[in-house]
């Protein structure tokens, strides 16, 4: 089977203004998960319970907010 290249979104989606912003905020977004999902440990829980999961993803993106901060340049 052959693969499609380019987008399955036709011009008359892709020429407004607020799609480009919506796929630079979507890009920035996704960025995140990747992140926690790699780095993070996030791919696989290891724990159970929604309160244990929550509290590891919330330590997670801490630790990513905490990277981002160290990266900034403050001057």
């Amino acid at each position: 089977a052959r693969k499609r290249k380019g987008s399955a979104i036709d011009g008359r989606t892709t020429r407004h203004a607020g799609y480009a912003m919506s796929i630079h905020v979507r890009r920035r977004i996704e960025s995140v998960f990747g992140w926690m999902k790699t780095v993070g440990g996030m791919r696989k829980t290891r724990f159970c319970g929604l309160d244990r999961v929550g509290l590891h993803f919330s330590l997670a993106a801490t630790a990513y907010n905490l990277m981002r901060m160290s990266r900034l340049r403050v001057t």
